[in-house]
């Protein structure tokens, strides 16, 4: 799925997750507002705009190239979207444990909080 404008919240997500474990960093970066904050939950912002969101990223796509996020499960509350996941640095990793809670707003990742 690439990014387009009128896409479902849950359509949002669901987008930069294939996108991620494509590791497609424009396709990725598509469903991020150009001011988006990714942060740890109730704790500080590490990266901030897109332009960051996109270094970040492509560090750890090249640094993981197998890298890849299976969501358990899901909870959609108005603009925001939660995700369980399991994410797998590599196929014999042992994975850990991921909550991503995504803020939508204009159509757009807004901001993630993640709890480790």
């Amino acid at each position: 799925m690439t990014y387009q404008p009128g896409l479902s919240n849950a359509d949002v997500v669901t987008g930069q997750l294939d996108a991620y474990n494509a590791q497609d960093l424009d396709a990725f970066c598509a469903y991020y507002a150009d001011d988006a904050a990714l942060a740890d939950f109730n704790g500080a912002v590490f990266a901030q705009g897109i332009d960051a969101i996109r270094e970040r990223h492509a560090k750890l796509f090249a640094d993981f190239p197998q890298n890849k996020a299976v969501r358990i499960n899901r909870v959609e509350v108005g603009q925001v979207v939660i995700d369980h996941e399991d994410v797998f640095r590599s196929p014999d990793a042992t994975p850990f444990q991921v909550a991503a809670i995504y803020t939508i707003a204009g159509g757009k990742i807004a901001r993630v909080d993640f709890v480790k």
